[in-house]
């Protein structure tokens, strides 16, 4: 894969006048089309390093490159947005307008576009989401997986090359997390837009190519979602939960059971406890 996003010893605080680092030493290499998913508790810089990645935030010191470009150059920051969008948690923080359509529209119109462009790329990003049927609907009517969907939509509409995702489901009932993720899921695979995904659900991880875990501003581990839930005791000292279907297939580890490691979904985890009882009746 081509390397898109380049993170080079990066620190970074809020204050000039502080000696609090929100990060501390970050190195990260994020390739194109590649899917991350960044995870740790509250105040360990998750979101900080989200807000770096489109230059909201310009690293205190060390670098980011976005596709060859110096994040820090202000003559290229409107390159720089453009092919890095930012989803926020709370999707009302992003819609503007009272109609679905020109809230999509709205970063296009900002961006300049010529009015039959906005019109192409709005149908596509709605179509892209599955919400080219609500065009005309009040946001205000949409759920909170719909409302997120239409806050996805937005910036897909200006046709990012990357979209940073930080913890949108986390206000959301099940039903609009399933919605949210499989749009994710769907970006990333058909489009091959590369995703930066910031969750505190360790369900939605399994779907990354790698996940990086952050913890008092610093990366202390990452790998694929096979590699990283390898050791769940490591994890745990993190304080950090695992898919449930690991979860169980940890415990009848740990009483003697004979199961894979790093069993991640459903079906996974069927096909080991099949096997598993298949030997022991084999056994009676």
């Amino acid at each position: 894969m081509k390397e898109f996003i380049k993170i080079e010893n990066v620190y970074y605080k809020y204050y000039d006048n502080s000696d609090n680092f929100a990060l501390k030493g970050i190195d990260l290499t994020i390739n194109k089309g590649e899917f991350i998913a960044v995870v740790g508790h509250n105040g360990c810089g998750k979101s900080t390093l989200s807000k770096l990645l489109n230059s909201i935030f310009i690293p205190t010191t060390g670098t980011i490159t976005v596709d060859g470009i110096d994040t820090k150059n202000d003559d290229k920051l409107f390159e720089i947005r453009k092919k890095v969008g930012l989803v926020l948690q709370n999707p009302d923080n992003q819609i503007v307008a009272g109609i679905v359509e020109e809230d999509v529209a709205f970063g296009c119109e900002n961006l300049g576009f010529r009015p039959q462009e906005i019109r192409e790329r709005v149908d596509y990003a709605l179509k892209a989401v599955d919400m080219y049927d609500y065009r005309l609907h009040s946001p205000e009517k949409l759920s909170g997986g719909q409302k997120q969907r239409v806050a996805i939509a937005g910036i897909i509409a200006m046709k990012p090359e990357c979209i940073v995702l930080d913890e949108p489901t986390a206000m959301l009932d099940p039903k609009g997390r399933d919605e949210v993720l499989n749009t994710i899921r769907e970006l990333n695979k058909k489009l091959g837009i590369t995703i930066v995904l910031i969750t505190h659900y360790m369900e939605e991880t399994i779907l990354a190519d790698k996940i990086v875990m952050m913890n008092d501003g610093a990366i202390m581990l990452s790998g694929t979602p096979k590699e990283f839930f390898s050791d769940v005791e490591l994890l745990k000292r993190y304080r950090l939960d695992v898919p449930q279907v690991t979860e169980l297939c940890y415990k009848l580890k740990g009483c003697g059971y004979e199961l894979p490691d790093s069993v991640l979904d459903e079906h996974e985890c069927v096909e080991a406890l099949y096997k598993l009882l298949s030997n022991y009746n084999e056994l009676l």
